[in-house]
């Protein structure tokens, strides 16, 4: 099935996965693997979406970017550096901002979809 030009589908099932093991200690308390499905790289617009699924862990985060978020299923943690934390479950959709110094933490595994805008 072919698609309107400009138009990207998330649906589509021909995406290679990326899967990526985070184990630095100082990122986060324990290895865990993710992966992704990148549907929209656009390097030209700083620009990156998709579905990105992982198990629970708990990640220390210092972006530079900003990341739309809409949760798909699970339940996740942010809490900021000064240890002001917010919950979001499955529906719930959300922007992590350039500048956010804390924690992610998934309390159950999380697929989301994601629009990443770097500066």
């Amino acid at each position: 099935m072919n698609n309107p030009d400009h138009i990207i589908d998330f649906a589509s099932p021909e995406l290679p996965v990326v899967e990526l093991e985070t184990s630095d200690p100082a990122l986060v308390d324990a290895p865990y693997r993710s992966r992704s499905w990148r549907h929209f790289v656009a390097p030209q617009k700083n620009a990156v979406g998709g579905i990105w699924e992982a198990p629970e862990h708990l990640e220390r985060c210092e972006c530079d970017y900003d990341e739309l978020c809409h949760l798909l299923e699970g339940h996740v943690r942010l809490t900021d550096s000064k240890g002001v934390s917010q919950e979001f479950k499955a529906g719930a959709t959300f922007v992590v901002a350039a500048g956010f110094k804390g924690t992610w933490e998934n309390l159950t595994p999380v697929r989301k979809v994601f629009m990443i805008l770097r500066s």
